[in-house]
């Protein structure tokens, strides 16, 4: 069974950083894609960014270009997400999804839409006050 596990999550002020950290467990072959997915108290899941594991095309939220980052050395490897200059609106519990399905793989980007995913972490808590 796959298990998606995510750690990196915490409290800083507005303008602070944080890395978050997403590892895939029990999988025999990789995922179509991977995705960091956000959701506030009382706001739906939003995609934060998503990318084709392996070095593909990485999709940000236009509320995230500029200042995070996704990375991932392979298609195997643990997923990041490296947050800058925090906002107290980038305040929610994080995501890390994957695909193994192909829904999220119709187009030249991945998707970030979280219908298209299949697999979910647990989720790590992280809180931007000003």
């Amino acid at each position: 069974q796959v298990q998606l596990v995510e750690s990196g999550g915490g409290s800083v002020q507005t303008g602070g950083s944080l890395r978050l950290s997403c590892v895939a467990s029990g999988y025999t072959y990789g995922s179509y894609c991977m995705a960091w997915f956000r959701q506030a108290p009382g706001k739906e899941r939003e995609g934060v960014a998503a990318v084709y594991p392996g070095g593909g095309n990485i999709n940000y939220a236009d509320s995230v270009k500029g200042r995070f980052t996704l990375s991932q050395d392979n298609a195997v490897s643990p997923l990041y997400l490296e947050m800058n200059s925090l906002k107290p609106e980038d305040t929610a519990i994080y995501y890390c999804a994957a695909d193994w399905t192909g829904y999220c793989s119709s187009g030249l980007m991945p998707s970030t839409s979280p219908n298209d995913y299949d697999t979910w972490g647990q989720g790590t808590q992280v809180t931007v006050s000003s």
